[in-house]
């Protein structure tokens, strides 16, 4: 087990990722806010099989989080977090201050035009636009050749391959899937905030995924009619709150009608007051023969 070297510093990350790349080496990069649990470990695998080093970023990114939002109560714990991965092979954890990464007379963002005015960009207007930048910062600094991310947060990962196209930042960008709990409720650093009656409920946005596909595969494929039965199968449960259940492209991330080819379905919604996210991909290849819009 080799030890894992820590940097706080930009300069002291960059020219680290330097001298690696004047030596030849491939560096693969998996940026996280810390607070780590098994589905970070995920990407972090994936990572070590992609690249000759691996770095990880551990920074709560202050600008995508909104005035209301839980920035100050968001879960931090670095001497765990380095527990969790001391056996993962990772080379660098990164893990600058605020100030390191927004000094004084900070004034430049990156934004999107339209994929981030979908799904979770709705009801908060300046998380893409403060995903965009930080990750456009770390990128910069760490220099990795492969940047690998969750699909549980499939709006960002569309939202990143975006920009690494339309800037030719030239790195390969990795989605790994959700990891979910024994009951399917996928993996979140916020799910720390549910109390355990909570926690039980929050079954149900994993529950109305599967619920979905398998009323696909009974031949319903109008995508109001599947968010419909979604929503009433979420409100039946108590402390409850849809922001949003959306089926859509799953690139341009707009709103579909009929699932008659593959789609994403992605919802949002409020355990008590801790807000939650979940996904998946229609698949409507099982869709019946026949009459495909009643049951």
């Amino acid at each position: 087990m080799t030890s894992i070297k820590i940097i706080h510093s930009v300069v002291e990350m960059q020219a680290h990722s330097d001298r690696l790349r004047q030596q030849g080496k491939t560096i693969a990069f998996v940026p996280t806010m810390g607070f780590l649990h098994d589905g970070h470990l995920s990407l972090i695998r994936e990572g070590r099989k992609r690249a000759d080093c691996l770095m990880v970023s551990i920074f709560v990114n202050p600008t995508q989080f909104g005035p209301t939002e839980d920035l100050k109560t968001y879960p931090r714990n670095f001497a765990r977090d380095l527990e969790l991965i001391r056996t993962e092979g990772v080379d660098v954890v990164f893990a600058p201050s605020d100030k390191e990464l927004y000094p004084e007379g900070f004034q430049t963002f990156v934004k999107l035009r339209e994929l981030p005015e979908h799904l979770c960009g709705i009801s908060r207007p300046l998380f893409f636009r403060g995903i965009a930048t930080v990750v456009t910062k770390l990128f910069n600094i760490v220099k990795p050749h492969t940047a690998v991310f969750g699909q549980k947060d499939y709006q960002q990962l569309v939202v990143i391959r975006r920009m690494v196209a339309d800037l030719n930042f030239g790195i390969e960008i990795v989605g790994c899937p959700t990891v979910r709990e024994a009951d399917g409720v996928a993996m979140s650093s916020r799910n720390s905030y549910l109390s355990p009656d909570q926690r039980r409920h929050a079954r149900c946005l994993s529950e109305a995924l599967e619920d979905a596909q398998a009323m696909l595969n009974r031949g319903m494929n109008d995508a109001g009619r599947l968010t419909q039965a979604a929503a009433e199968k979420i409100l039946s449960h108590p402390q409850t709150d849809i922001d949003y259940i959306a089926i859509c492209d799953p690139e341009t991330l707009e709103d579909i009608a009929i699932v008659d080819r593959p789609a994403l379905m992605a919802l949002a919604v409020k355990v008590g007051t801790t807000r939650l996210i979940d996904n998946r991909i229609l698949d409507s290849s099982e869709i019946n023969k026949g009459d495909t819009h009643h049951e």
